[in-house]
């Protein structure tokens, strides 16, 4: 089996890309920088060699006597008249020419070498048979030729200028060329400097990303650690977020993430633990019974029969009500205009028929709220149930809403014993009941019930003391928009004022 290739790191891609692009942004800079000042180096050699002989080829014509005028002082005075041969000519022309440094002049007769500087600047060129074999090929048609040439004194631009004279058959060549190796030299040195320091730049960026990338992504490393860490069995664990930047943002979010986890994971928990405590009790009655049922007795028998299935009775309403539970907590909720009037009025009509007690309904609330109808109905005789269930027979017990800039408030108050304080929010967990009244039937999920319905509307459940005894629970749910004063205007002042006077 092919073995899977270990992942590369992020922190050595992110510094690759990182290296890759200023390794490309360099080469470019660099790469235009030394074609721009090569050209130019080439460009000043041309005008050099051109410069340096304009004078040479303005005498060497007979016909462009114009010139002249352009001519050097010192070049003017080598007229061809003045001298008996092209050989003396040239040699004076080679005398007069003194060549710059990195450059080299000869003088060829008839194709051979014949005249080269006397001085110490320049080079000699006399023994380049394959420049000079070059230079008189390229002249045979009397024209003047520039190129360059590739020999083993290196790369050479030289310029070949044939020169004629009347009365003389010999056929001169002077030809002046330039290094282009030491022109290019200080060239080279820079960019070879230029090399040498980019990849110094490199080196430190790589260095320097190497902490940074390391730094930045030490939070993301903490992150997979901390997730390899949580367990089913440990959700403790959580991340140190610093700074506000994304990675601190995702820190945060995660934590969240495992608080809404490890409380999830806890309900389930809870839950489970609850609902098999709650099972036992039916279970082991009816187990117990049965094994005490004498077979041939008629009447065990049938009370074992229904003790049994009073029992699964109990167990269908406490299954159905998880269920419910569940639902209210999971479903999200279906948001809509519920006229808090006609809820009002349906729960009276519904509550009417709860017997043993005298229903009232204490108040009416003007307007609307936003909330699923269903499920607030519910919640609400949910409360109502509860409440019959835990006062005295033929108690009053009152219902009633509101509706304020703090929202909507649906109640239902009771006289009977109370909730005391230290209860107050126990009641509302799963299978928890207050101590009064333990003898009341139930799954002990209705409060949980209710606790759910409200948080999902955005709102929550509370029980306060009912004036004279007694409790009074309350659903609290937030205001739909804020109500605003109309406000006064500056008119509106005015008509008052002269109202009131």
């Amino acid at each position: 089996m092919a073995r899977t290739p270990r992942p590369v790191p992020a922190r050595v891609r992110i510094l690759a890309a990182i290296l890759a692009v200023a390794c490309v942004g360099l080469a470019i800079v660099g790469s235009v920088t030394f074609l721009v000042q090569r050209e130019q180096a080439l460009a000043s050699v041309n005008e050099r060699l051109k410069a340096q002989v304009s004078s040479l080829e303005a005498v060497s014509d007979d016909t462009a006597a114009g010139a002249r005028e352009g001519a050097s002082a010192a070049t003017e005075a080598l007229d061809k008249n003045d001298f008996d041969s092209i050989d003396e000519y040239l040699n004076a022309v080679v005398a007069r020419l003194v060549p710059a440094r990195n450059e080299a002049s000869l003088a060829l007769v008839d194709g051979a070498p014949r005249w080269v500087p006397s001085t110490l600047s320049g080079f000699d060129i006399s023994d380049n048979k394959e420049l000079i074999d070059r230079v008189v090929a390229e002249t045979a048609g009397g024209s003047t030729e520039m190129g360059t040439a590739v020999t083993d004194q290196g790369s050479l631009r030289y310029i070949a200028i044939p020169v004629r004279m009347d009365g003389d058959p010999s056929e001169g060549l002077y030809v002046r060329a330039v290094d282009l190796g030491a022109e290019l030299q200080p060239v080279t040195f820079a960019m070879g400097t230029y090399v040498i320091a980019a990849v110094a730049v490199l080196f430190a960026i790589g260095i320097v990303g190497w902490f940074v990338t390391g730094r930045l992504l030490s939070p993301i490393r903490h992150l997979r650690e901390t997730a390899d860490a949580i367990s089913i069995s440990d959700l403790s664990r959580r991340l140190e977020p610093q700074g506000n930047d994304d990675i601190s943002d995702l820190s945060r979010t995660v934590n969240s993430m495992l608080d809404r986890l490890e409380d999830s994971v806890d309900d389930q928990r809870q839950l489970l633990d609850d609902v098999r405590h709650e099972l036992k009790t039916p279970i082991t009655i009816v187990r117990g019974h049965l094994e005490l049922m004498n077979p041939q007795d008629a009447d065990d028998v049938a009370s074992a029969r229904d003790i049994g299935i009073a029992e699964l009775d109990r167990l269908t309403r406490l299954v159905e009500d998880i269920d419910l539970l569940a639902t209210a907590e999971v479903d999200s909720t279906t948001l809509a205009a519920v006229d808090l009037a006609s809820l009002t009025a349906r729960v009276g009509e519904l509550v009417a028929v709860i017997p043993g007690h005298l229903w009232t309904i204490e108040a009416v609330a003007d307007g609307e709220t936003t909330g699923d109808q269903d499920r607030l109905l519910q919640a609400w005789l949910q409360l109502a149930d509860n409440a019959a269930k835990y006062t005295p027979l033929g108690s009053p017990i009152e219902i009633g809403s509101a509706r304020d800039l703090e929202g909507a408030r649906l109640w239902v108050r009771d006289h009977g014993p109370g909730i005391p304080l230290e209860e107050r929010t126990r009641i509302f967990r799963r299978f928890d009941r207050a101590h009064v009244k333990r003898s009341v039937g139930g799954s002990g999920l209705g409060l949980a019930i209710v606790d759910a319905i409200a948080k999902g509307h955005g709102g929550h459940c509370v029980v306060t003391d009912t004036p004279g005894g007694g409790a009074t629970f309350t659903i609290h749910l937030p205001p739909t928009e804020v109500e605003l004063p109309v406000p006064v205007r500056a008119g509106d002042v005015v008509l008052q004022r002269e109202a009131a006077g």
